[in-house]
């Protein structure tokens, strides 16, 4: 009897365009041992919003993730509705930067930075504000 297993949900992956735009990021500030922290934020337009930030290092509750040779930390909370989503960068004519697809959010604003959970928690703001 041969049984299928599903491959484990990795939390988050990134590109390789943007697992090389954080190195590049991280080298210029001369950080080599720090990492992507990715985040979720109350208060965007459709109830939550992304956030990144460059870290020295992880905080004690961090999940540390290694990937295309980057570290991302993402702490417990965000984690939660980042299950499953993928950073990439993004540089055409429109839009420099990075960006994230997130199969958890089931309503998104325009910006493409702000989004709302099935649950509907998180509590929207004005766009801008």
């Amino acid at each position: 009897m041969t049984t299928e297993s599903e491959a484990p949900v990795v939390l988050v992956n990134i590109t390789e365009k943007a697992a090389e735009k954080a190195k590049a990021l991280l080298e210029a500030r001369e950080l080599t041992d720090g990492a992507l922290r990715v985040f979720i934020a109350g208060g965007g337009c459709s109830g939550y919003q992304y956030g990144m930030a460059l870290a020295r290092a992880a905080e004690e509750d961090d999940i540390i993730l290694e990937q295309s040779g980057i570290k991302i930390v993402i702490d417990p909370e965000s984690a939660q509705y980042l299950s499953g989503a993928e950073i990439d960068y993004v540089d055409d004519i429109m839009k420099s930067g990075f960006s994230i697809f997130n199969p958890n959010a089931t309503k998104s604003c325009a910006c493409g930075s702000s989004f709302q959970t099935a649950d509907g928690s998180g509590q929207p703001r004005a766009c801008g504000s």
